[in-house]
């Protein structure tokens, strides 16, 4: 895959979890694929990934399944 940063061969879709907003608003978007290149050490989200998300969090009630997290606090 062509990176869109630099333009060099090698970017690979990796899948990670995403979190949007916080306190009791908080959504979490797990499975979110998100481009990485190993030469300009860039990440990013293309179009119709960001599109995606948005759809999500505006249906976010009927996507969503409740879960409790954890939460620590850096010291």
């Amino acid at each position: 895959m062509i990176c869109e940063i630099c333009g060099k061969e090698g970017a690979r879709v990796r899948r990670v979890a995403r979190t949007y907003g916080k306190g009791k608003d908080i959504l979490v978007i797990e499975n979110v694929p998100v481009v990485t290149c190993p030469h300009c050490g860039e990440s990013y989200l293309d179009a119709e990934t960001l599109h995606e998300i948005e759809r999500i969090k505006l249906h976010k009630k009927s996507f969503a399944e409740k879960r409790p997290v954890p939460v620590a606090h850096f010291a």
